[in-house]
């Protein structure tokens, strides 16, 4: 299958947005952001509900597409490359640009058919149990479920199956892992577990994350975008500022940034 994106001179912005916009049918979702994902970071996108936070994940690799009458206005580059060329897969793309969902979701498949099945379909001709054991290793789940590998997903703990899914999304090689909201389902041990995860990952991969924890955004992740509706008729969000995560929570530029973080918003 053809590579949707030529590999050219590595920057340090593996995605960037160019004055985008997202639709839904003839509703603006999201409008002029311009953000770049820095090589092997995790980049936070936090805001209150309803601002366009999975809605501008999902425009990534394209999941939007998979809603009818989604289109996009500007850019979102990929490796300096632009994603929505007419030429590009999508399909690809999602292989390249990984995603974790909210609610832990493995196959109804044994932990092993759970990451070699996407390899499988993927065209992965290598050793499957090496793979497989990798991928477990990665997503800090190997010791967990080596003896049972055979057992169904859906039996592992809500936990542990959010770390399947890291697992399975790690078997087809990404160079992006998007994570919505990937520990609000969980308890807070189950939460660290996570967390410390994708401070091992970002070494081998690039993380950008939503969620609604600004104190899970503000221990993890190197930058954060703020996103706002642009007001309140229309809720149509944006990014209102973008920085080094340290500064968007002790030296934000904008005031809504400010009464955001501290509580005080709304």
């Amino acid at each position: 299958m053809a590579q949707p994106i030529a590999n050219k001179e590595i920057s340090k912005y593996v995605l960037e947005t160019k004055d985008l916009g997202i639709y839904y049918g003839d509703f603006r979702a999201v409008t002029s952001v311009n953000i770049p994902v820095r090589r092997h970071m995790i980049t936070a996108i936090i805001g209150p509900s309803g601002c366009g936070k999975s809605t501008l994940l999902r425009a990534f690799n394209r999941m939007n597409e998979l809603f009818t009458g989604t289109s996009i206005e500007g850019e979102v580059l990929f490796e300096g490359e632009n994603l929505y060329d007419p030429s590009v897969d999508p399909v690809e793309v999602r292989y390249r640009i990984g995603m974790v969902f909210q609610k832990p979701n493995p196959f109804p498949k044994s932990i092993y058919e759970n990451i070699a099945w996407g390899a499988r379909i993927h065209g992965f001709k290598g050793n499957m149990d090496e793979l497989v054991e990798s991928c477990l290793q990665q997503s800090a789940l190997w010791d967990e479920v080596k003896d049972k590998l055979k057992q169904s997903g859906l039996a592992l703990s809500g936990g542990q199956q959010q770390r399947l899914c890291i697992a399975r999304a790690l078997a087809v090689q990404p160079e992006v892992i998007l994570m919505d909201e990937p520990a609000s389902a969980l308890d807070p041990i189950a939460t660290l577990k996570i967390e410390e995860l994708m401070q091992e990952l970002k070494k081998n991969y690039t993380i950008v994350i939503v969620t609604h924890n600004m104190q899970q955004a503000a221990r993890v992740s190197d930058y954060t975008a703020i996103m706002m509706l642009t007001n309140r008729e229309t809720h149509t969000g944006t990014v209102i500022e973008f920085d080094d995560t340290k500064k968007i929570f002790t030296n934000p530029k904008d005031k809504r940034t400010e009464d955001y973080v501290t509580g005080r918003f709304g």
